[in-house]
């Protein structure tokens, strides 16, 4: 990751008992996150109140520093979990009940505007008891709502939510959850496509949480795992605007035309066109949206012969007008965070890079 054009600090603090999935999940999603493109990397370093930590299997982790004194700007203070008991060990006692204060009273001073939280299942406790949840929407595993209630009476908490950004806050339920809120994350960094591709390595479901309006265009029919039926999404997502062909995806998806069309049919749950479309469709939105070009420039980057052909389009997955995307939110919702990373997608680096 030595080309990478930007480096995200990711610090990651672990609590006595800490919950391995809770930890191990979301760093293997930055892991191989790294491995797949080049655009951005991550700088992960690990924290602990103590020089070892016992976690939930009874494995101790060692190699962790102390608790620093400051935080760098635009650092992601990732939260996991602990185990209520430790395999192999009694219930917890009063030392783990030192090193999480430890944990809380160094939150308190340590973390201010420019971080960003994020806590898997019960690490949004830590953040709650150091106050750092309070005027935040807010979820934690189904088992501990309550808990959480009581811990930040200042924040709202959502039941029945795999994960919930609220601005510079991010908190996920239980356990697998984490993953989940780590490839939304990266989704928003480095681009859905390699989230879709972090998420076909590890081998789960690219999902958006339950708190979004809809799926994202850009992973919509993506949970299945026919390689031919993927190539072609991926070669379609890298170049909504390329003219496909069915001879041409067919090459790139080592298929013929009429096997591939009976292949999306079949996996993505939708025709060739309609991927191709819902991408076009997609990369306009964030054109729209990112950028001051005119509907006709932007029907030309995405692929549409014209305004009226992207209008007539647009109508088929859309009941706004594309128009409407400019007049800006109308409930007063918070903004979803965006912490100075590349754009979603090549041709909208280009265009700020390249105005006009």
């Amino acid at each position: 990751m030595s080309g990478a054009a930007r480096h995200i600090p990711v610090l990651v603090v672990l609590p006595p008992r800490a919950l391995l999935l809770d930890l191990a999940g979301p760093l293997e999603v930055l892991r191989i996150a790294g491995t797949v493109q080049d655009r951005v990397g991550f700088a992960v370093a690990y924290a602990a109140p103590r020089a070892l930590t016992r976690c939930s299997i009874g494995l101790d982790l060692g190699g962790a520093g102390p608790l620093p004194e400051t935080v760098a700007d635009g650092t992601v203070v990732l939260l996991p979990g602990s185990a209520t008991q430790v395999l192999g060990d009694g219930p917890a006692g009063a030392p783990d009940a030192d090193a999480e204060a430890k944990i809380v009273a160094w939150l308190r001073v340590a973390v201010r505007p420019g971080h960003i939280v994020a806590t898997v299942c019960e690490g949004a406790l830590l953040a709650a008891r150091a106050g750092l949840l309070d005027g935040y929407v807010c979820t934690t595993h189904h088992a501990s709502c309550d808990r959480l209630r009581a811990a930040a009476p200042g924040a709202r908490v959502v039941d029945n939510r795999l994960f919930v950004q609220d601005r510079d806050r991010f908190s996920s339920a239980g356990v697998t959850a984490g993953i989940d809120l780590m490839l939304h994350l990266v989704a928003e960094w480095a681009g859905p496509a390699t989230a879709v591709a972090v998420a076909r390595t590890l081998v789960v479901y690219m999902r958006r949480g339950p708190d979004d309006p809809q799926l994202s265009p850009w992973l919509e029919g993506r949970s299945h795992l026919h390689p031919a039926v993927h190539r072609a999404q991926d070669a379609i997502a890298a170049d909504p605007a390329r003219d496909w062909s069915p001879a041409l995806l067919g090459r790139v998806a080592g298929a013929s035309p009429r096997n591939l069309a009976r292949l999306f049919r079949l996996h993505a749950g939708m025709t060739v066109t309609d991927a191709v479309n819902r991408s076009r469709v997609a990369l306009a939105r964030d054109l729209i949206a990112q950028s001051d070009l005119g509907l006709e420039r932007v029907a030309e980057r995405a692929g549409f012969g014209s305004a009226r052909h992207m209008r007539r389009v647009w109508r088929q997955f859309h009941a706004a007008a594309p128009s409407r995307l400019r007049a800006g939110p109308a409930d007063g919702a918070s903004a979803p965070v965006r912490p100075r990373h590349p754009a979603r997608h090549p041709s909208l680096r280009a265009e700020r890079s390249n105005p006009g």
